[in-house]
């Protein structure tokens, strides 16, 4: 691949993991912020019932930590992959909103198809997303 072309490439990508990143790692300091936020999230779309702030505060570290791995690039197959799983999960677990885009907030919800696509997008190029600390794997 020429030079122009692969740091325009390196340049898209970094600009979608920081896009991703952005969000993954507000989701992550919620659950210490807000911790009955995290619960309410888990009660409406988990069915998981009376989750305490120290599981939110854990989930928290974790999410972090990857979110962090994802956004210098460690380990790219397993911190995208599990940023395309967490984030693939809550988009597909709240499909009964995609179904009545029009009621509440729900139009917001639409907002994740395009992340989801960054992140699949920086699954697929993962080799290729040279500007992160492994650095290109091609």
């Amino acid at each position: 691949m020429n030079t122009e072309l692969t740091k325009q490439l390196n340049l898209s990508l970094l600009i979608l993991r920081l896009g991703v990143f952005a969000v993954i790692a507000i989701w992550a300091v919620d659950k210490f912020v807000n911790p009955a936020h995290t619960a309410g999230v888990f009660k409406a779309f988990y069915s998981v019932e009376n989750l305490g702030a120290n599981v939110s505060y854990a989930m928290g570290v974790v999410q972090g930590l990857i979110a962090i791995a994802f956004l210098v690039g460690f380990k790219r197959t397993i911190s995208y992959g599990l940023v395309l799983i967490i984030h693939g999960a809550s988009t597909l677990i709240s499909y009964e909103r995609y179904l009545d885009p029009w009621t509440g907030a729900n139009l917001l919800f639409y907002a994740a198809w395009p992340m989801l696509a960054a992140a699949l997008v920086l699954f697929i190029l993962r080799a290729h997303d040279g500007w992160t600390v492994d650095g290109p794997t091609r």
